[in-house]
């Protein structure tokens, strides 16, 4: 009896390590492997060019080739690996996105309103730049593919696993060094995305379990900052509707980075963070990591998946 119960301990065993949060993220990045060589490949034999901001250059397209294969890898993840539905991207919630483009227009406009008061942003002249290229450039495929890397992938598995504070740390810290390579980045100005950004994000997406909010917000606050008002995009950047120009100290103007860099933006998203945090701590929603959490908490994050 023993020798036989063997075999069965085992495929237990592996049927729990395969299912693992770090194990489901290793699923991702290698379904995200496949796709995106199968979308280059494609894009190759085509001739499709591909998009580049350096030289305002987007077709669809190649934009389809950049955030297909990182859906794809997301919906198959979900759907054969962990046996759910993708609630967080139903369509049922995709009028969320509408919601969280008018978010990021009135955050910007309010972080704007104080870059200009402090004497920091004016408006120089017009940039010529099509509005659609922008679009496709500063808002679909940052805005999709960040989103769901960094919080359907990284956050809500991390959360499930080690609770949401280490969640919403772990995230939000890669979220901003992701961008540490951009033109203009500094130490500081990865931390101020990850706090004015990365926690922002990973908090909105705990209250509402929607990526489209967070694709929306991301998306939103690209293209109102780039194609609209031109100013740089995390370092990077952009011929917009406008010619702008930002002077003053770099801990007031961002520096070479751009207003993300800038302590108004941290200072500016941080409340909104806070009232998010806020709500968090009053309905009690976080996640204990899973050496503190008790079987109603499993039960909750089942529910979740």
């Amino acid at each position: 009896m023993p020798a036989a119960a063997e075999p069965g301990k085992f495929k237990r065993f592996a049927g729990w390590l395969w299912r693992t949060p770090l194990a489901r993220m290793v699923h991702f990045a290698v379904l995200l492997l496949a796709f995106s060589m199968l979308a280059g490949a494609i894009g190759s034999a085509l001739h499709i060019p591909s998009n580049s901001l350096k030289t305002m250059d987007a077709n669809l397209a190649s934009t389809v080739l950049a955030v297909l294969p990182c859906v794809l890898a997301y919906w198959m993840s979900a759907r054969l690996i962990e046996h759910r539905k993708v609630d967080e991207l139903s369509w049922r919630k995709s009028p969320q996105l509408l919601w969280g483009v008018l978010g990021a227009l009135v955050l910007f406009a309010l972080l704007t309103a104080q870059l200009w008061v402090a004497g920091v942003y004016r408006i120089t002249g017009y940039g010529d730049a099509p509005l659609w290229i922008l679009f496709l450039l500063t808002a679909v495929t940052p805005g999709i593919t960040e989103e769901i890397v960094s919080r359907g992938i990284l956050f809500r598995l991390t959360e499930e696993g080690l609770g949401t504070w280490i969640a919403l740390a772990v995230s939000a810290l890669f979220f901003g060094f992701m961008h540490a390579f951009n033109p203009g980045a500094t130490v500081w100005s990865s931390v101020a995305i990850s706090i004015e950004a990365g926690l922002l994000f990973g908090l909105l997406y705990h209250v509402t379990r929607s990526l489209w909010w967070c694709i929306g917000l991301h998306a939103g606050w690209n293209f109102v900052q780039g194609a609209v008002l031109g100013i740089p995009v995390s370092g990077i950047r952009v011929d917009g509707l406008f010619d702008s120009q930002l002077q003053g100290p770099d801990w007031l103007d961002g520096g070479g980075f751009g207003a993300e860099a800038s302590v108004l933006t941290v200072l500016t998203c941080g409340i909104v963070s806070l009232l998010l945090l806020r709500r968090i701590l009053r309905t009690r929603s976080a996640i204990a990591p899973f050496w503190k959490r008790e079987r109603r908490t499993d039960a909750r994050i089942a529910a979740l998946r």
